[in-house]
């Protein structure tokens, strides 16, 4: 076996802190292995060796590297573990509430599940605030002025011990669901025969679709719900989860946390590319439609929403598994017949496969969910993700400060 160094001793050799050793693994510069207890890392001292007498990597222009150690979610080529347990497999065995508990506790929920409770206030709260909102807000936009309203009847939130932290979630993500208007326009109207359960019981999955479509919800549809919201708890320190974790850091309380993550998740380049997959899905009636839909995009030098991912180079795995599961729930559906030729144009143009907002709009259309559903999906799911990062940040003794690299003028000169 190779000789491994710690952490420490790797960062000492190469004359670096040892935050910027962690940006060398970020970068691809260093492997390194996890130790035998799991809670600490290890290099091979012929790669550190190598990396000291070659000199440091240069930074390239635009990179920014920020490393936090986390034990909740591991990414690694196209394997994706939350707690060392494949999120694929834990989509389709596992319920959200089931997973939200793996990863605020590394733990599963023993007996029987039990609906998470909301408090009736915080309900009320949110219900009031985003019937304030014209009718033609978005879901997340919704979500958005819910989560605070539902923090001021807690007084309680500023308490940060991790049970007090959980209750807390299952308190905003139960509510995020039920303040949602149902399918007829109001706060808690569920269309009779939705199937998916009473408007203020269940599983979150049931809860959510109740207020999102008036359509019947099949099982298997549902399932395929369930593991969305599994799909999209956390994925390391997306753009939402750092924004939210430096909340964490200096102490905001859980609703402030996932305010600030509900904030950053909306742009386009996050959780908001799914409403840009959703219109594009809108735009084909028929299979025939999608050519030139997509043509017209291209030639306007766009790019195809729902399509590319940084991280998977390989594809995006939580797009294939939910698109199968999709299929497989309604297998003849016409808007599932027209996301399959849009799947066809693009990989016959060579440009890279669907990732999860696509997928996330397909579902919602074969749902018959209203525009923006694929965010408010992602949002409830991601608060899982949150919350977990918030309980880890709250133990942890000082706040996240980067620093900036200067680039403007020098000090003014006097006359």
């Amino acid at each position: 076996m190779a000789d491994l160094m710690t952490a420490a001793e790797a960062a000492q050799r190469l004359g670096v802190k040892q935050t910027t050793l962690y940006a060398y693994v970020s970068r691809g510069v260093l492997f390194r292995r996890k130790a035998a207890d799991g809670r600490g890392s290890l290099f091979d001292a012929g790669e550190v060796e190598q990396l000291a007498r070659r000199g440091r990597p240069r930074r390239q222009a635009g990179s920014a590297d920020i490393v936090i150690e986390s034990a909740i979610t591991e990414i690694a080529g196209s394997q994706f573990r939350y707690r060392g347990a494949d999120v694929t497999d834990l989509a389709v065995r596992r319920s959200f509430e089931d997973v939200a508990g793996w990863l605020w506790a590394g733990r599963f929920p023993a007996g029987s599940p039990q609906p998470w409770p909301a408090r009736a206030e915080a309900v009320a709260a949110g219900q009031a605030a985003q019937a304030a909102l014209p009718p033609g807000a978005l879901p997340l936009e919704r979500l958005q002025v819910i989560v605070p309203a539902m923090a001021a009847t807690d007084p309680l939130r500023l308490q940060l011990d991790p049970p007090a932290v959980m209750a807390a979630g299952q308190n905003m993500i139960t509510g995020m669901a039920e303040c949602l208007p149902g399918p007829a326009g109001r706060p808690g109207e569920v269309a009779a025969g939705t199937g998916a359960g009473p408007a203020h019981g269940g599983a979150i999955a049931g809860r959510l679709w109740s207020h999102l479509t008036g359509r019947r919800a099949t099982p298997a549809l549902l399932a395929a719900l369930s593991a969305a919201l599994v799909l999209v708890a956390d994925h390391e320190l997306a753009a939402s989860t750092l924004a939210a974790r430096v909340a964490a850091s200096v102490r905001a309380d859980p609703y402030a946390v996932v305010a600030t993550g509900l904030g950053a998740v909306s742009g386009a380049l996050h959780g908001g590319a799914s409403l840009g997959a959703e219109t594009l899905l809108s735009a084909a009636a028929v299979p025939a439609d999608v050519p030139p839909v997509i043509r017209d995009l291209l030639r306007r030098g766009e790019r195809v929403p729902g399509f590319g991912h940084f991280v998977y180079r390989a594809g995006d795995p939580r797009a294939a598994l939910l698109l199968d599961l999709v299929r497989a729930a309604a297998p003849r559906d016409g808007r599932l017949a027209v996301a399959e030729v849009v799947l066809a144009e693009v990989a016959a143009r060579g440009l890279p496969g669907p990732n999860i907002d696509f997928a996330l709009a397909v579902l919602t259309r074969v749902a018959g969910m209203p525009d923006g559903a694929g965010e408010a999906i992602f949002a409830v799911g991601r608060t899982a993700g949150w919350i977990a990062h918030a309980i880890e940040e709250y133990a942890r003794a000082t706040p996240l400060r980067p620093r900036a690299v200067y680039t403007g003028p020098g000090p003014a000169q006097g006359s």
